[in-house]
């Protein structure tokens, strides 16, 4: 029973995977396990010279390879531009993890409309409908039911906890946007995961709570003590160990007959964030 190994049951070696958002945070945790292990990673964001960076991060890890595309997800526009340039350099796509985020903070009644919710629904759902749409011929490529393609979007336990005032947005701000957006991420997430069923492609969301990220940054360095003193069960946030483990387990053999499943990922920090994070001046 060799496929039973864990080598065999979480084996990635040779797959082609594309993470958008890739140069930093969470993106950056996923493609370190995916190039750790042998896959050819592209990872995708705005900024080249970070893209570089994270690159040269990456290859430090060995295994398998990193390259990077700069793109812009904030527009159908910009989706198809990254869809294209990738088609150009490859004739197959195994896993796709749209990660691009956003957020916006603002007090309740003066939120902009572009900056504060066009956009941010703009990267943070329309994206990844489009570039999942605009590469699911490459992911039905060859698929299987025993190795289907992957999609894994990443949501936040902000989509299942309603404070959208809170120490990480800072005194009399809201995320007002962010929450719904990822709300609705966890909605299309199931819906695509019925639509590319039958087309052997699985569709899975994470939902992370706190790990150190560009977004997280502020709220860490402002509230992180009493994040990890009230709202962190587990004493800790996450690590890149938390998150690549859980995102191998989904793009693997071993998750091959996991989809439309909503993996919450926070220590269980869902269960005491409102004393932790709750408290807000207003």
């Amino acid at each position: 029973m060799s496929t039973l190994s864990a080598s065999s049951l979480f084996n990635v070696q040779g797959k082609i995977a594309l993470v958008t958002g890739g140069g930093s945070g969470i993106g950056k945790m996923i493609a370190a396990g995916f190039v750790k292990n042998g896959a050819s990673v592209y990872i995708a964001a705005r900024k080249e010279d970070q893209l570089k960076e994270a690159v040269a991060d990456l290859q430090k890890l060995g295994g398998g390879k990193v390259d990077y595309i700069v793109a812009n997800v904030g527009s159908k526009a910009g989706c198809d531009a990254l869809i294209a340039e990738f088609k150009k350099r490859e004739k197959d796509l195994h896993i796709l993890v749209n990660n691009s985020g956003v957020t916006w903070g603002a007090p309740f009644n003066d939120v902009p409309e572009e900056k504060g919710w066009d956009n941010v629904f703009a990267v943070n759902v329309k994206s990844i409908f489009y570039m999942t749409a605009g590469l699911t011929d490459l992911l039905t490529k060859g698929a299987t039911a025993e190795d289907p393609g992957r999609v894994i979007n990443i949501s936040s336990t902000d989509s299942i906890v309603p404070l959208s005032e809170n120490a990480m947005s800072g005194d009399g701000n809201g995320t007002w946007s962010y929450q719904p957006s990822k709300a609705a991420v966890n909605h299309l997430t199931t819906s695509l995961a019925v639509k590319l069923g039958p087309s052997q492609v699985t569709v899975n969301a994470i939902l992370p709570g706190f790990f150190p990220s560009k977004m997280t940054a502020f709220g860490l360095r402002t509230a992180g003590s009493v994040l990890l003193k009230e709202g962190q069960p587990t004493g800790r946030f996450g690590t890149t160990e938390d998150m690549a483990g859980v995102a191998l387990f989904l793009v693997s053999p071993a998750g091959a007959h996991v989809t439309g499943a909503q993996i919450i990922l926070d220590g269980g920090g869902r269960f005491t964030r409102t004393a932790a994070v709750g408290q807000v001046k207003l």
